[in-house]
């Protein structure tokens, strides 16, 4: 069987030859849609020179984080600085911008600002209805929106990318159930922010489970650390001073060292159960301390990645096989961290 031609890739995409020839050797001019639909015919047709084909124009996509005060954004923001240099043949550029949960309409004006300078958008935000209304307006001329690992509701994004919070959450009840143990007792849930779509569906995950299989275990309060470290330490040690039959904490996103902290001052370590997420150099050597009795971790390198992919796919620079965009979660405790 011949292998197909410039020619046939033509035909296929309803494009000219010279629209082929500029595609495939990398010499610009040609616009979005048409490169794209020439990239997407070429993979299908198998041509090899288009395999690994870099596309001619950049596209500038703008990430929207907090700051690298909070660990997890840290990393994802190490990771999104790292596909630059690792993802060169998607010629996808990603500009990192840090965004205070608790300013929503300073967030609205970025992504107003943003919408005539980049070509797609990746968020982690709140939830909020004129940051929604943003990202509609942002997505109204074909550019994708991602939200990642919380998602945000009447936004209309292309695609969410993350893990199940809910499954996450009920994972943590689990733990905490399986911890407390028969005797059970009570618990303080530390969210960043309710808001957070990911936080709240931890949230109520965790209590489903401990409904569901854990009777002796309740949940006495849950406190909004409002994504600040110290507050969140501050949060637990009123709580563990007010109420002496607190055996358990569930944090859902920063502090774990100030809620740590707290629990040394106040001779708590050996008695209450500590479970947090995100699989950070510094809570590894809390867990191998015993201090932290399990974390919950969602890899930000892979959710980064998959969001590269699902962009690269959606540009036509990828195959467009089907991406898995819930990514998975891992159970760390002091044996496997």
């Amino acid at each position: 069987m011949e292998k197909p031609t410039a020619r046939d890739l033509a035909a296929a995409a309803g494009v000219s030859l010279s629209t082929v020839n500029r595609v495939l050797n990398n010499r610009g001019g040609v616009r979005e849609d048409k490169e794209r639909r020439v990239l997407e015919y070429a993979r299908k047709l198998k041509i090899d020179r288009a395999l690994n084909q870099r596309a001619a124009r950049t596209l500038r996509i703008a990430v929207l984080l907090q700051s690298r005060v909070n660990p997890f954004h840290a990393a994802v923001q190490d990771s999104f600085e790292d596909a630059n240099r690792n993802f060169l043949h998607y010629n996808l550029q990603f500009q990192v911008h840090h965004i205070d949960p608790t300013r929503p309409v300073a967030t609205v004006a970025l992504v107003n600002a943003l919408s005539s300078r980049c070509d797609a958008l990746v968020v982690v935000s709140p939830q909020n209805e004129d940051i929604a209304a943003a990202l509609r307006a942002f997505g109204r001329n074909g550019k994708p929106v991602i939200t990642l690992a919380t998602d945000i509701r009447d936004a209309e994004r292309y695609a969410y990318v993350g893990p199940d919070n809910r499954k996450a959450g009920r994972v943590a009840g689990d733990l905490m159930g399986r911890l407390l143990g028969e005797k059970g007792g009570e618990i303080i849930v530390i969210s960043g922010m309710l808001s957070m779509i990911g936080h709240e569906e931890r949230e109520m995950g965790f209590r489903a489970v401990l409904r569901e299989r854990y009777p002796r275990c309740m949940v006495a309060e849950v406190l909004e650390s409002m994504e600040r470290g110290e507050r969140a330490g501050d949060l637990v040690f009123n709580a563990l001073k007010d109420n002496p039959r607190v055996r358990g904490i569930y944090n859902a996103s920063a502090g774990a060292q100030s809620v740590v902290n707290v629990m040394k001052t106040l001779g708590k370590s050996k008695d209450v159960v500590f479970i947090t997420h995100e699989l950070t150099e510094d809570r590894q050597q809390l867990m191998r301390e015993g201090m932290i009795d399990a974390i919950i971790d969602q890899n930000p390198a892979l959710e980064v990645r998959t969001a590269v992919e699902a962009l690269a796919a959606h540009f036509g620079r990828k195959d467009e096989r089907t991406i898995p965009l819930i990514t998975p979660i891992q159970i760390h405790m002091i044996e496997n961290c």
